[in-house]
């Protein structure tokens, strides 16, 4: 009884506290939504006069036109019926009419019949010098009308005529007619004379608590109340107006009427109950939450004793599951242990492997500079027998500078044997690829192979290791001459690209790549079996070296040929840095 008892005191305060807030949602949003129909309210006021502002003015201006001073001469009348007539369907008008200060009608621009607009408020108005207005029904169709009087002043400043403006309101209405919210124009005589509800047209306020009824016809429910400062009407006019609405009303003496709306006050009802709804929502999963939480808590406390008594059960078992489990740590540690050493074994394996492989290319590494210096020591020797010594000393100069460079490719070739690297910083790109030319030009010139190279007028500098990249241009140079033995059309082409990155693309006319995903791998070659001109390491060697300057170097086919790309850095002083 007691949880039952404290159940219903907490839904009853639920219920307080979301009655509260359906109270204070739906006040603010009576509030917001009272704002938005006085914006609404405002424009259709703001549109409707500018609408018959157009008609106002037209009247102003057409009152002195010269042809109505001209009515009794011959055609003038014509002449001014037309003029009227136009105007009239230009500006979508009811009616232009001309009277006198009598008020006989001389000139009209649809309506010939109508004689005189003697007593009549607008035009008495106008002969006051003044600009009239006034709106009434023209019979027998009740076609509503809105009418402007303009004086027509002669020369001695006196009026002598009365230019009449007659607006159609039904076509006045039609742009806003039937567009939210329901906005009502009455006139001082309580009457509904413009609307976008057709259906209210013509209904009256005779006073009291009746609000606006029908013409014709029995009264229609109504009832107001007041929420703060607001007017809430109850209706049942019809299934276009709103059950429950917010009225608003705004004076209008431009046109002598007021502005009035009627706003539909679901919105506002139905968010409060959203609100109200949200908040009693909240507060019963959290009283059910804290129900719940009690329940549990007595439950665990029910729990608890009898866990304390499986405690000490358990003790035992566990503290001979630990002993297992130490000697399960032992255990691993010793095989972690023997793991480590051999992934230690492996490494070396690995390095032993590599190191086997780097001295299988020795020769092919040294294959260039040997065949140069050869070379260079023929020539010296011709030079020699020929008493030319100067020939033959630069000769034995070049043979000098080989051995220094092949001094310089074994200390490469023993620094990676000992895990070393020749230091990297900056190289000209266009000196390393004149000396990879160099060393190339008795082989091309044996061969018959035409070579293609303009070399930049300044140094383009890169980020590597000169004789390494000399190696790398010297093995692909050779790799192309290779692949066009036996060709008709020998033809090298080396050109720098300068951009984000510098691009070396060495062109030639062979046959191509036979498998471009393959040709970096260490010993493929699609030369003979048994050839002495190559082992399958040149293009893999030249790929670990650009990888090692941070650069990228690949191969594709082209239309004529192959084509190798090498991608390197540019020099910076970050980079030397």
């Amino acid at each position: 009884m007691r949880r039952l008892w404290i159940i219903v005191g907490f839904g009853f305060l639920v219920s307080l506290l979301a009655t509260g807030v359906w109270t204070y949602g739906y006040r603010q949003a009576v509030g917001q939504l009272a704002e938005r129909a006085e914006a609404d309210l405002k424009l259709a006021s703001d549109r409707l006069s500018a609408q018959l502002q157009r008609y106002q003015e037209t009247a102003v201006l057409m009152a002195e036109h010269p042809a109505l001073e001209y009515l009794d001469l011959p055609g003038g009348r014509d002449a001014a019926r037309d003029l009227l007539l136009d105007v009239a369907d230009k500006t979508s008008a009811l009616d232009v009419m001309y009277a006198d200060r009598t008020g006989r009608v001389l000139v009209s621009a649809r309506d010939p019949s109508l004689q005189t607009l003697s007593g009549a408020p607008y035009f008495e108005r106008a002969l006051q010098g003044a600009l009239g207005s006034d709106h009434g029904v023209i019979a027998p169709f009740d076609q509503r009308a809105f009418y402007y009087a303009a004086p027509d002043f002669g020369p001695d400043g006196k009026v002598r005529g009365v230019l009449v403006v007659v607006v159609d309101i039904d076509n006045t209405e039609f742009d806003w007619r039937g567009s939210s919210p329901a906005v009502l124009f009455v006139d001082e005589a309580g009457e509904v004379f413009m609307s976008n509800r057709p259906e209210l047209l013509f209904w009256r306020r005779d006073g009291g608590d009746a609000g606006l009824q029908p013409a014709k016809g029995p009264p229609r429910a109504f009832d107001t109340d007041l929420l703060g400062s607001f007017e809430i009407w109850t209706l049942d006019w019809g299934p276009y107006l709103p059950r429950h609405a917010l009225h608003l009303v705004q004076d209008l003496p431009v046109i002598g009427m007021s502005g009035e709306v009627v706003v539909d006050l679901a919105p506002a009802r139905r968010l409060a109950w959203l609100q109200a709804a949200a908040v009693a929502a909240i507060c019963l999963a959290f009283g059910a939450l804290l129900f719940l939480a009690t329940e549990r808590r007595r439950t665990l406390a029910e729990a608890n004793a009898v866990l304390e008594s499986r405690v000490a059960e358990r003790t035992q078992a566990l503290s001979e599951a630990n002993t297992q489990l130490r000697r399960e740590v032992v255990e691993r540690q010793d095989a972690e242990a023997a793991l480590k050493r051999a992934q230690a074994e492996l490494v070396q394996a690995g390095k032993l492997s590599a190191l086997g492989q780097m001295s299988a290319g020795i020769s092919h590494e040294l294959n260039q500079p040997l065949m140069a210096i050869q070379q260079f020591a023929d020539n010296g020797a011709a030079f020699l027998d020929r008493g030319k010594s100067e020939k033959a000393g630069e000769n034995l100069g070049r043979i000098a500078q080989m051995a220094k460079r092949m001094a310089r490719i074994i200390k490469n070739l023993r620094a990676f044997a000992r895990n070393e690297s020749e230091p990297m910083g900056r190289v000209d790109l266009v000196q390393v690829i004149e000396t990879a030319v160099d060393l190339s030009a008795a082989r091309l010139t044996h061969d018959g192979v035409a070579l293609d190279w303009a070399p930049p007028s300044a140094p383009v500098p890169a980020w590597g290791g000169e004789v390494r990249l000399v190696q790398v241009f010297v093995n692909l140079i050779n790799n192309a001459v290779d692949a066009m033995a036996g060709r008709k059309l020998r033809r090298i082409s080396i050109r720098i690209e300068e951009s984000d990155k510098l691009t070396v693309t060495i062109r030639d006319t062979g046959p191509g790549i036979e498998d471009p995903e393959k040709i970096f791998e260490p010993f493929y070659s699609t030369k003979a079996v048994g050839s002495s001109e190559g082992m399958g390491l040149g293009l893999s060697i030249s790929y670990g070296l650009v990888q090692s300057f941070g650069g990228n170097i690949r191969g594709a086919n082209t239309d004529s040929g192959a084509m190798f790309t090498v991608e390197l850095d540019r020099f910076t002083e970050e980079k030397a840095a």
